[in-house]
């Protein structure tokens, strides 16, 4: 190749060159031979194996690290800097913020012998110890033990001697002979017969009412009760000046001097919202359960409490209590009035349902199902006044006939405490809530369900009303918003309606409707009165009612701006 590079094509001007280009030709061979020289390969060049300054960062994704990574890079923040307020020492052999965690094989037995141990002794076997004799706990419940797990700790048993049995005779003696009938030592199977003096105690003959009020008198002073509280002592106070006017009405009349017609029908009135309070109603010493207008007039209050009173508010005038009926020794669940207002029921926590004469006072008749009644409801009928239904405890609701006092029909198909009962379809059908999370239809006096509503995200419905046209149920859902079915054949749920934004987990708040269905209104457990429209479901008013959760709501059906709550705080108010 050097021979080629420097031979020259022509020789003639080769030969005519001076001497200088000689030694320019060795000069440039020299080059091209040292730059033809190939560079050596290291293949296996020194590498720094010092990893206390690499930062490893594994992936989320990375399941196997092939090479041994320093703690304190696995222990680092994942991203950011690390915590400054951590003293250096706390990450060490920690994998946890609260610790290091480590699997460990242990059978369910061996688990269970040393946690009841450490339990029930205040010691036990140390799991991790290597020595099957290491313990952890209380030494000296250790040394009275023995160091003795649960297990080998036998419990002592009675005497378990066997009772000695009588001889069974001989058999040729006949009447001495017992057999294997022959009974044991010490035992007594016969009464010892009465003496002539224990005949002379028996009493002489009462009445029967007589000893039923000794009785239940004797059961209420045992029980530390007033007298009145006892079934058939019940009683009722009157607090005006007169009971009757200079014509001989009582308060059941309905006035015609406040400037409203309290007869005209419901409904007929465009409804304003209320926006300030008017007057507030206090003589209940604990909280206000549920409260419901006089029927038609809606001139008289009624109202629940725990307290375990009923009392009768007047709605016009002087706005003072009227009356207080007293029967019941625990707080009372719920009320309802008849049709024309004369008679109402209260249920109460003591399982007595009571029929009350709201004019006199008296309590007319009394009923018990042995389970505490949750809802009652009159049926709307005319003709069926003396036909009442009460859901209980039990998951059953009684169908009650008020002039036998008997149980006439049983509804049982729940599998809760049922909350509320509606009639609905003129009164053929009636609707039921409870604690199952289910919505059930039957068909009067038939103790079957038409109608099963269950869904999966479905709550508990306990309060439930009816709107005044009939045509909606308005259900109080406990996951804080109230949810309309209709109430006509198919119950079907109206998913364009739903009203949220208040807090009624836990209670049954009552819902209600205006007279003109326009307005939804509810309380919650904040102490609020919310309402929202109907057609839009937005909210359109909220007020700070009460202290306390709101139990009830009721708007008044002739003057449509007023609504009365009541509350766990123990007031009632009315608002305009």
């Amino acid at each position: 190749m050097d021979n080629l590079a420097a031979y020259g094509s022509d020789s003639d001007a080769a030969s005519d060159a001076p001497g200088p280009s000689t030694t320019t030709t060795t000069a440039t061979t020299a080059t091209t031979t040292a730059a033809n020289k190939r560079a050596k390969i290291d293949l296996a060049p020194p590498v720094a194996t010092d990893l206390t300054t690499y930062a490893f960062m594994p992936s989320v994704s990375t399941k196997e690290i092939a090479f041994n990574v320093p703690y304190a890079e696995l222990a680092a923040p994942v991203q950011g800097p690390a915590n400054p307020f951590v003293a250096p020492k706390a990450m060490v052999n920690r994998n946890t913020a609260t610790g290091f965690v480590e699997e460990h094989n242990m059978s369910a037995h061996t688990f269970n012998n040393l946690h009841r141990t450490f339990v029930n002794f205040g010691y036990t076997l140390d799991p991790d110890a290597l020595d099957a004799s290491q313990y952890v706990g209380d030494a000296s419940r250790q040394a009275v033990h023995g160091g003795a797990m649960i297990m080998d700790i036998k419990k002592k048993k009675g005497d378990t001697t066997a009772k000695k049995r009588k001889p069974m005779g001989d058999p040729s003696d006949v009447e001495g002979y017992q057999g294997p009938w022959a009974g044991y030592e010490g035992e007594m199977l016969s009464l010892p017969e009465r003496t002539a003096d224990q005949d002379t105690w028996v009493p002489d003959e009462v009445e029967e009412e007589d000893t039923a009020a000794e009785a239940a008198k004797a059961s209420a002073s045992a029980s530390g009760l007033p007298a009145h509280m006892a079934p058939g002592k019940e009683k009722s106070v009157y607090h005006g000046k007169k009971e009757f006017d200079y014509m001989g009405r009582t308060y059941m009349h309905v006035p015609t001097d406040v400037g409203v017609d309290l007869l005209s029908e419901a409904g007929t009135q465009e409804c304003f919202l209320p926006k300030q309070l008017l007057h507030t109603w206090t003589g209940h010493t604990k909280g206000v359960n549920a409260i419901r207008f006089f029927p038609g007039s809606a001139h008289l209050l009624l109202s629940a409490s725990m307290d375990g009173t009923v009392k009768l508010w007047d709605m016009y005038h002087d706005r003072r209590c009227l009356r207080t009926f007293m029967g019941h020794s625990k707080g009372v669940r719920d009320i309802t009035f008849s049709n024309d207002g004369t008679r109402f029921l209260s249920a109460s926590y003591d399982k007595w349902i009571k029929l009350w004469d709201t004019e006199t006072g008296k309590c007319i008749s009394r009923f018990t199902p042995n389970r505490t009644p949750y809802c009652i409801k009159f049926n709307p009928d005319a003709d069926k006044q003396h036909i009442f239904l009460a859901g209980c405890q039990d998951r059953k609701i009684y169908q009650y006939d008020t002039n036998t006092g008997e149980i006439v029909q049983e509804y049982d198909q729940h599998l809760g405490a049922v909350n509320s009962i509606n009639f609905v379809d003129d009164n053929r059908r009636f609707v039921t809530t409870s604690d199952d999370k289910t919505l059930r239809a039957w068909e009067y006096d038939i103790p079957v369900v038409i109608k099963y509503v269950a869904e999966p995200d479905m709550h508990s419905m306990p309060a439930v009303t009816l709107s005044q046209n009939r045509k909606w149920l308005a259900c109080q859902s406990l996951d804080n918003q109230i949810v309309i079915y209709s109430a006509r054949d198919r119950f079907r749920l109206n998913r364009k309606k739903v009203f949220k934004g208040h807090l009624v987990a836990g209670y049954a708040c009552q819902p209600n409707f205006s007279p003109d269905a326009r307005y939804v209104i509810s309380g919650d457990s904040d102490g609020r009165l919310w309402v929202w429209d109907w057609k839009t479901c937005k909210v359109v008013k909220k007020i700070k009612a009460h202290d306390g959760v709101v139990m009830g709501c009721e708007w008044h059906p002739h003057e449509t701006s007023k609504v009365v709550t009541c509350s766990w705080d123990g007031t009632i108010k009315l608002w305009d």
